[in-house]
């Protein structure tokens, strides 16, 4: 899985979430992770969460750290236990760093507060999974907290860094830990 933290500024509105923006913004093929940072701005228009949609909820933040993976040769169902994966990555690191994190299904919430936004989808190509943190809670339409305004985290590259190259070891592990074992039968 290749990995690449983009400096530039990025507002995230929900229309990167497409098969090979990865590849045409940043010429990697393949499987990928990227991450960046910037304003995120969901309108219902651009939202693959049905039930967001049918709830009225759009996603805001003021500044957000953005994961975005497209993956290939998977279905949606594996997708999603990637995507969950990505967020118990996140969760550990957060822990690692003394900070209690709530885990429920692909949301982070820190004393009560959303931290996170996830979304997992297939493509006709690709599975692909945007992940957002909070950096800063100020304008959320939800009760957020946020990396650096509540948890005081500001190596936000070095944080991302650190999150995209352990999903990617763990990608690397896990097919390892298919491709050692003998096939057994009854």
């Amino acid at each position: 899985m290749k990995t690449k933290y983009i400096d530039e500024e990025i507002k995230y509105i929900g229309s990167q979430l497409a098969p090979h923006w990865i590849y045409k913004n940043f010429m990697i093929q393949g499987d990928a992770i990227v991450a960046f940072v910037g304003e995120c701005k969901v309108d219902l228009t651009e939202m693959v969460d049905i039930e967001d949609v049918i709830n009225n909820e759009p996603i805001y933040s003021k500044n957000m750290l953005s994961f975005i993976t497209e993956q290939f040769g998977i279905g949606l169902s594996e997708g999603v236990y990637r995507q969950r994966m990505l967020i118990c990555i996140i969760k550990e690191l957060l822990e690692k760093r003394g900070i209690f994190v709530v885990r429920n299904g692909d949301d982070l919430m820190i004393d009560g507060k959303k931290l996170s936004v996830s979304i997992a989808t297939k493509s006709i190509t690709s599975v692909l999974i945007h992940t957002g943190l909070n950096i800063l809670s100020e304008g959320a339409p939800v009760k957020a907290s946020g990396l650096t305004s509540e948890l005081g985290i500001t190596d936000i590259k070095d944080f991302a860094v650190e999150v995209m190259q352990k999903y990617s070891e763990e990608l690397e592990d896990i097919n390892y830990a298919c491709t050692k074992v003998r096939g057994v039968i009854e």
